[in-house]
């Protein structure tokens, strides 16, 4: 009997800013049907601008993601992306979170309600207008009926930290529930930059399996 051949997964490796953002773009690159690669960074925005030109080279080859944050000075995102990499490779899509990852997250407001605990109504219906992603999100764990949310999630007084000392792990698993957890294709109706992202990994994702 003649064997069926499957086409080989197409892996992306990615470069990010953290470990949240590290889970976002797995999720992303799930959503889309690719297999995430090895990705690197995580070490702050500075720490992966100065690493960008050799992700740029890997991508002429290979297909690549990067996503970073807007800057809370960037006007918008086309000046920041044109002033880091004014000549992206063939394989590499290059985008940035308007503001924050966390605001993707926010997006979907009704799983973030229940896994909070919260009311839906508390979360921003805009989350690209949001200055502050990262401090909202900390603003709605305030609120949350959950204490381990709360005490994860939220700095303890005079600590002198902006977040609590569980935030990202708490995020991640949000993240990664399956079930009750973030759903990237609802987000994108409520955030244009989340939208455009999803749109560039299906567009390397068809890149790469021609």
């Amino acid at each position: 009997m003649r064997e069926i051949s499957t086409p080989d997964p197409v892996v992306i490796a990615g470069a990010v800013e953290g470990v949240v953002d590290e889970a976002v773009l797995r999720r992303l690159l799930t959503q889309v049907g690719a297999l995430a690669g090895p990705i690197y960074g995580k070490q702050g925005k500075q720490h992966l601008r100065q690493r960008l030109n050799g992700y740029n080279q890997a991508a002429g080859f290979s297909p690549w993601v990067i996503l970073i944050d807007l800057d809370q000075d960037a006007p918008c995102a086309p000046p920041l992306r044109d002033s880091w990499l004014p000549t992206p490779a063939p394989y590499l899509c290059f985008r940035i979170a308007v503001h924050e990852v966390e605001a993707w997250l926010m997006a979907d407001r009704e799983q973030l309600a229940r896994f909070f605990s919260i009311a839906r109504s508390r979360i921003p219906q805009d989350p690209e207008a949001v200055d502050d992603p990262k401090r909202t999100m900390v603003e709605l764990a305030k609120y949350s009926r959950r204490r381990a949310v709360r005490e994860d999630m939220v700095p303890r007084p005079q600590s002198g930290r902006e977040v609590g000392p569980a935030y990202s792990a708490r995020l991640i698993e949000f993240i990664e529930a399956a079930s009750s957890g973030w759903r990237p294709d609802v987000a994108a109706k409520s955030s244009d930059s989340l939208a455009r992202c999803l749109r560039c990994l299906g567009w390397l994702f068809q890149l790469s399996t021609r």
